[in-house]
């Protein structure tokens, strides 16, 4: 039997291809400043599936409560270019979950706590990247912690045509409330050059409510804990040593505490919040109590409130559909990370993506390598672009001396070796810039927009430099390719092997791992 709504659409599922805060009475945050909850995108994985089971039920009436907002309101040259199809025709998909700390409502506003933030912009204080692999083999989950610095893209309000400009090295958290949803895509596809294709955004009151409909969710301590202390920090949390199934406030300060694990840290919450998503999505298919239709509409209802998703995902049919193509991946081909990062400064308790590991885990995702390292070798030479390149003698290319490095000086007249051997290979426009002397380990190509990325690619072909090596940046006005320190001499580029093993710096975590449990700090315990 078909469990498509009558009168709905049938969709086809598979084709988707500063300085920290520091004091204050609400776990994290200054006086009056409770901005600290932390969402986890289990809520949002348990919405998808939850759906899934009920999509039959009272089919328009559940269309009617999802919220939806543009997919990306970012300038079209910050955008990545659309995820390529591997050897069989399939696209993976990238699904970015959110969680909002809005305090629109007076229920958002009484789990949030201060009175002050009362309809403020609100801020995504949980950022998870979903990648699902094209064989739908298995799934990537990659955080990122909320006090990250990034470069957050020019984005305009779909709703007043307001347009909020560009900032650099700013809080990621701060995007929600520049346009909506759209504009956090957008910080993401400039900061990681990935493509993606939904989102999925739910508040505090919908991770109270999710955690209830789904009778609770199983997460472990190994001591008691109180998250609470003389200074009036903590999220209140207060649990006995072992596993206890947590649900409605209790599950939300869970998944808000960061006083009493570990050091203390976002990283720390981030890492319980981990637990919890590994948790939930274990519930949903274990749990043979969510079988009952009764269950199963409770749920479909709870959840279809709670969520603001893409017009891509906006209908019961549509959420459906992505619910299959999840349900394909065995628990344990689920790798959760968290991305890479180091301390801004010495003294700032704000965090960057940490330079060679960061990039490394999302040039994995970008090219469909699965974070357990059990995928059979991919090869990356069939993920070409869609744009089609121009003629080699119509391509403009700048060459780049980066040979030089802290033990090395530059190879002299490098650039210009390589212009004259692009001129020999027919791209007649390319040039030698002297204007720059970066230094780079590997040769690397660059292109600022989509529309530019088959021109880049074909200038690789040409010199044998991998597609891995092809990368888009808004740093440059047009291709620029970058001789480095691998390619000091010679007309023949040999590349490096690439290292496809997830960074150790990125924390994994098994989605089948029943044993994780929360180290208690000893300062929290009762």
């Amino acid at each position: 039997m078909s469990l498509t709504p009558r009168g709905g659409e049938k969709t086809d599922g598979a084709r988707h291809g500063g300085e920290r805060r520091r004091g204050g009475p609400d776990d994290g945050g200054r006086p009056g400043r409770r901005r600290a909850l932390r969402w986890s995108a289990t809520v949002l994985a348990v919405v998808i599936l939850g759906t899934a089971g009920a999509g039959y039920l009272y089919y328009q009436h559940l269309n009617a409560n999802i919220k939806k907002d543009p997919l990306n309101i970012g300038d079209a040259k910050d955008r990545a270019a659309e995820s390529t199809a591997n050897a069989a025709g399939q696209k993976p998909l990238n699904i970015l979950l959110i969680g909002s700390d809005g305090r629109n409502n007076k229920k958002d506003q009484e789990l949030g706590g201060a009175k002050d933030t009362f309809n403020t912009a609100p801020r995504a204080d949980v950022q998870m990247l979903l990648h699902l692999s094209a064989d739908r083999g298995n799934m990537s989950v990659v955080s990122m912690p909320r006090d990250t610095l990034v470069d957050i893209p020019t984005c305009t309000d779909p709703a007043d045509g307001r347009v909020y400009g560009a900032l650099t090295s700013h809080i990621t958290n701060d995007s929600l409330g520049r346009g909506g949803p759209g504009c956090t895509v957008a910080t993401w596809e400039k900061l990681t050059d990935i493509h993606i294709d939904h989102f999925m955004m739910i508040d505090f009151s919908g991770v109270v409510s999710m955690a209830d409909a789904i009778g609770g969710v199983p997460v472990c301590v190994d001591a008691n804990v109180y998250s609470k202390d003389s200074s009036g920090h903590g999220s209140g949390l207060k649990l006995r040593e072992g596993t206890t199934p947590v649900k409605g406030v209790q599950a939300l300060q869970w998944l808000r505490t960061r006083y009493g694990f570990e050091d203390n840290t976002d990283i720390a919450r981030a890492k319980a919040q981990h637990q919890y998503m590994n948790s939930m999505v274990r519930q949903l298919r274990e749990n043979a109590t969510l079988s009952n239709p009764g269950k199963l509409k409770d749920l479909a209802e709870t959840a279809t409130k709670a969520l603001t998703v893409d017009d891509g995902l906006g209908t019961v049919a549509k959420l459906y559909d992505l619910s299959k193509e999840l349900k394909k991946v065995p628990t344990k081909r689920i790798t959760m990370t968290t991305m890479p990062w180091q301390y801004a400064s010495a003294t700032s308790g704000r965090v960057v993506p940490k330079p060679g590991d960061a990039e490394k885990l999302f040039r994995l995702v970008r090219q469909d390598i699965a974070l357990d390292g059990k995928d059979k070798k991919k090869s990356t030479a069939a993920k070409t672009s869609s744009d089609p390149a121009a003629a080699d003698d119509k391509i403009a290319v700048q060459v780049q001396n980066g040979t030089g490095s802290a033990t090395q000086a530059a190879v002299t007249g490098r650039a210009r070796d390589i212009v004259q051997l692009l001129v020999g290979k027919g791209f007649t426009q390319a040039v030698s810039d002297s204007s720059a002397a970066p230094s780079e380990e590997k040769t690397v190509i660059r292109y600022p927009s989509a529309d530019l990325e088959g021109d880049a690619q074909r200038v690789a072909k040409a010199l044998g430099v991998p597609l891995s090596s092809v990368k888009k940046s808004t740093d440059v006005s047009g291709i620029t390719l970058v001789v480095g320190a691998d390619w000091r001499t010679g007309t023949a580029y040999t590349a490096p092997k690439d290292d496809d093993s997830t960074p150790d710096s990125a924390q994994v975590i098994n989605g089948a791992d029943k044993k994780q449990c929360m180290h208690v700090n000893p300062s929290y315990t009762w």
